[in-house]
């Protein structure tokens, strides 16, 4: 069976994505943010999407694709008959005035490598998810699309008259091209476009040269790194679940989501993954996000906001056609209606390293303290409140060994920030609490089969109950921790490696392709349980699962190994980052910066 993968590259500069494919086209890109309309988007509609592409004339090519080593920049070189070029495309981001410098801009280099190559650009944006067709002016030398929310311009050193009328030419030396959202760019182009490509690719490399990681499969975890840091919307501190939206889990689910918010629980792993490699920024910075939605909310935490905090994120479909004609094409997330009361758990326990890591300012801790007291005694009220657990059952509510959990190590992380501060009512209620949450998962456990099961009363088994392990409630290389592992593989893993969530029907029927993060937490388990070699052959497996850069989707066929669901998938590249740095735990590889 031929294996599907998204041969897309990811670009980006913490103010926008944009997914790049091999033809030099950008088949994604939403402006101004994260979460609004794509800009481009034939991933999701060949002809209402738009088009911005660079491509040979010739149909006989081959082509290569890659990065800039240790950086965001994406190289994509075409070799033809006629000639090779190859162009480069990045987002801005360098230091800049003491601030980051993150334009809404888009540089595309076209490098001339040797010959004469016949090659066409094409530049058709659209607007309102592709129903808006702006209008195209010329300018003297740049071309502006206007209709849309805000001046669109693209300027360019060809010649605007074949970019318009989408006419082939031959190149001859190097171009250049910037587009632009409201704010045009007005310096000269070509020099603008080499500086903002040299300080680009210096910030990077520099940021990856901070990055503290051993040498057990650097090359991914930095590629994951890397892609983790993107999804942070950086105005706000909020980080997404996936850069696209509507990606089906597989052919005919119907199970197509918009992943372009903030999950509480996803921004939890995030940030594990990121803390454990030393960037702890992106955790200050979202540490602000949280307290700004703990001010606004007076009752419950929803399980996702929008990356500026809003609460309603109305699902709606659209009348795209859909990647490879997979539909719904949804906007918004219904999930957001959901109690999912692991959230609260997950908040302390992002928020634990700012009180007692020494590493991190001291001042954050006194204006933290009253919301680590507000959600420990949401805790506290839904304790016994069934919940749509971690996988969003839209029809179901159960009492969840997963919410449990959190409920405990949410607990545990403020008895100690309590004992940090020198609170003793929250030490007393945090200790209460995580007997409670203790007694509820022990409720979960079937003795006759000596595991874990989904939630209390049920048969069914989960791989989330794998950080029974992983987080150290259960001692990893206890015989209960041992026994429950065996149980969870003999049901839910694959031959492959992989990991079913779980096996039952849910509200859109039984899961046909594993999830990925799932396998990544197998392979946190195996390391902690001492079954080494099993761990680094399972994650080295795993690692076959990406795409021609390293980028990861959320599901996996097992029978195919396809990449299928949105992409890239922040839990995916998380689960490999936390994967990675438990094996390198266990086989003490040195760490360097």
């Amino acid at each position: 069976m031929k294996r599907h993968s998204y041969q897309l590259g990811l670009v980006g500069n913490c103010a926008y994505l944009s997914l790049i494919g091999k033809k030099a086209n950008i088949e994604w890109l939403c402006w101004p943010r994260f979460d609004s309309s794509f800009l481009f988007g034939s991933l999701l509609d060949r002809e209402k999407g738009g088009e911005f592409s660079i491509s040979p004339v010739s149909e006989d090519y081959e082509v290569r694709q890659y990065y800039i080593e240790n950086t965001c920049m994406l190289v994509t070189e075409f070799h033809a008959a006629d000639g090779k070029f190859r162009v480069l495309d990045f987002a801005p981001r360098f230091l800049q005035y003491d601030r980051y410098y993150k334009p809404l801009m888009l540089c595309r280099k076209i490098e001339l490598i040797e010959g004469t190559p016949r090659i066409r650009v094409i530049c058709q944006p659209r607007g309102d998810y592709g129903k808006i067709i702006p209008q195209t002016v010329f300018g003297s030398s740049h071309l502006r699309y206007t209709g849309l929310d805000r001046e669109v311009r693209l300027t360019s050193s060809l010649p605007l008259n074949y970019i318009d009328e989408e006419r082939s030419f031959v190149l001859t030396r190097d171009n250049y091209l910037a587009l632009t959202w409201g704010v045009p760019l007005e310096d000269e182009l070509a020099n603008t476009v080499e500086v903002f490509s040299r300080k680009t690719q210096n910030y990077w490399q520099r940021w990856v040269k901070r990055t503290a990681i051993g040498q057990f499969a650097q090359d991914m975890v930095i590629r994951s790194a890397l892609t983790l840091k993107l999804h942070q919307y950086q105005d706000t501190g909020a980080i997404i679940a996936a850069t696209t939206t509507s990606l089906p889990e597989f052919p005919g689910s119907t199970r197509n989501w918009d992943y372009r918010f903030c999950w509480i629980r996803d921004s939890h792993y995030t940030l594990k993954a990121l803390n454990s490699i030393c960037h702890f920024t992106e955790l200050e910075e979202y540490a602000h996000f949280i307290q700004n939605i703990a001010l606004n909310e007076d009752n419950r935490y929803q399980p996702l906001y929008s990356i500026t905090g809003e609460s309603k994120l109305t699902e709606i479909i659209t009348d795209l056609d859909g990647y490879l004609g997979e539909k719904p094409v949804r906007i918004g997330n219904q999930a957001y209606e959901h109690i999912q009361n692991d959230v609260y758990g997950q908040v302390l326990v992002s928020l634990l390293p700012l009180f007692v890591d020494q590493r991190l300012s001291k001042e954050k801790r006194s204006y933290l303290g009253p919301l680590v007291m507000t959600v420990l005694k949401k805790i506290e009220d839904t304790m016994h409140e069934p919940d749509a657990g971690l996988w969003e059952f839209r029809n179901r509510a159960q009492l969840h060994c997963y919410t449990f959990l959190f409920h405990w190590a949410g607990a545990k992380a403020a008895r100690k920030i309590a004992r940090t501060i020198e609170d003793p009512t929250m030490e007393e209620m945090a200790i209460r609490l995580e007997k409670a949450a203790s007694e509820q998962i022990e409720a979960c456990y079937d003795e006759e089969r000596g595991v874990y099961t989904q939630a209390v009363g049920m048969p069914y088994l989960d791989a989330s109950t794998l950080h029974l392990i992983t987080m150290n409630y259960l001692d990893p290389r206890s015989e209960k921790a041992q026994k429950h592992l065996r149980v969870l593989e003999a049901e839910l893993k694959t031959e492959e490696g992989l990991f079913f969530r779980y096996k039952h029907e849910d509200d859109f029927g039984k899961p046909e392709t594993t999830f990925l993060i799932c396998a990544f937490w197998y392979v946190e388990a195996l390391a902690m349980v001492g079954r080494m070699e099993e761990a680094v052959a399972t994650f080295n497996q795993l690692c076959t699962y990406s795409n021609h850069l390293g980028l990861l989707s959320e599901d996996v066929a097992a029978s195919s190994g396809s990449q299928w669901g949105n992409f890239p998938q922040a839990y995916s590249h998380v689960g490999l980052v936390n994967a990675a740095f438990a094996i390198g735990r266990q086989l003490d590889v040195p760490s360097f910066l």
